[in-house]
């Protein structure tokens, strides 16, 4: 668990301060407030390494993701906020949603938003943020982004599980070993998934493709905690899940070889790491080595393949980005 209150720093750096956490911990945003002078925030981030959960408090703000900032770094994530105090407003993919007290609202990293939270009083916003890769949720995205965001009141049934088990885990934070990370981790994404497939009413899938959609989960969750081990691959996926080679490029399917999602995942890693101000000091190589990616010729080919520049070009350019002061860059 990771702590971080703006109240530890100087009064005129704490709205910077909180836009560069939220940019390296969650995903890049512009940030505007009326409060911007003395910005009153905390946060509690848990990081089960494929998902994150963070307890957030802080004054009303506006925010806005946009394209460029997509194209700069995408998690490729859904977002469930849990409203504990306050709400919400967002707007994405013409849909206009407020949330209240009580509601969870869910969206895409992958698409531009502008949000709102809290209202221009002193009163500001408590939620329980839930970010989960889209990749290990079973549920076709294309059905999710047609009805996103999402609006769910937590008064009962499903969204109300939902919300009490995010309370209950911020709360018992300080008793989670690093060991108990993916057990926690593919607890959350269970419950994201039948969130998602109760609101969509998606119960109806046939019993072959239900389990076929919960061992793909399941691998794919594998591949997540095991990426930045060099010998990572379709044999050693396929026996530590009793499958053959064969059975597991079938379960993948048309169009995208087991070998190339983990390149693409070890890729976006240490794509989200080059931008990462807290690891500057990180040569190249070892945050290439980091994901599994230690041949460095190797590594340097595939990032200019993957996005068009070397990944020193790529570092420097997001790296400048983040030595300017937040607040000029928000109200750009």
């Amino acid at each position: 668990m990771t702590e971080f209150r703006t109240t530890d720093l100087p009064a005129a750096e704490r709205f910077g301060g909180w836009h560069d956490m939220t940019t390296s911990a969650l995903v890049p945003n512009a940030l505007r407030s009326d409060h911007e002078e003395d910005f009153r925030a905390s946060v509690q981030l848990l990081d089960f390494k494929t998902v994150k959960v963070s307890a957030l408090r802080y004054p009303p703000l506006e925010t806005s993701r946009t394209t460029r900032l997509i194209q700069r770094s995408d998690p490729e994530c859904y977002q469930v906020m849990v409203n504990l105090c306050g709400g919400h407003r967002i707007v994405q993919g013409g849909k206009d949603i407020t949330s209240g007290p009580g509601d969870l609202l869910c969206y895409d990293t992958s698409r531009p938003w502008r949000g709102w939270a809290g209202d221009h009083s002193l009163a500001g916003v408590v939620g329980v943020m839930v970010q989960v890769p889209r990749a290990l949720v079973p549920v076709s995205a294309r059905r999710v982004e047609q009805v996103s965001p999402l609006l769910m009141p937590a008064t009962s049934g499903m969204a109300a599980l939902f919300s009490g088990y995010f309370r209950q885990l911020v709360a018992g934070a300080a008793a989670y070993r690093a060991t108990d990370d993916t057990h926690l981790a593919n607890v959350t994404v269970e419950l994201l998934t039948a969130l998602l497939v109760h609101h969509l009413d998606a119960g109806s899938a046939a019993p072959d493709e239900t389990h076929r959609d919960a061992l793909l989960l399941q691998i794919k969750a594998f591949v997540q905690e095991h990426l930045g081990e060099p010998r990572l691959g379709p044999a050693t996926i396929a026996a530590a899940h009793h499958l053959s080679v064969r059975s597991l490029h079938r379960l993948f399917g048309q169009g995208t070889t087991v070998a190339g999602w983990i390149r693409s995942r070890r890729l976006e890693c240490c794509h989200r790491d080059l931008a990462n101000p807290l690891l500057r000091h990180l040569p190249i190589r070892a945050i290439g080595a980091r994901w599994g990616l230690g041949e460095p010729a190797h590594f340097s080919r595939i990032f200019r393949a993957a996005y068009g520049m070397s990944a020193s070009e790529y570092r420097h350019l997001a790296l400048a980005g983040h030595s300017r002061h937040p607040s000029s860059t928000a109200r750009r």
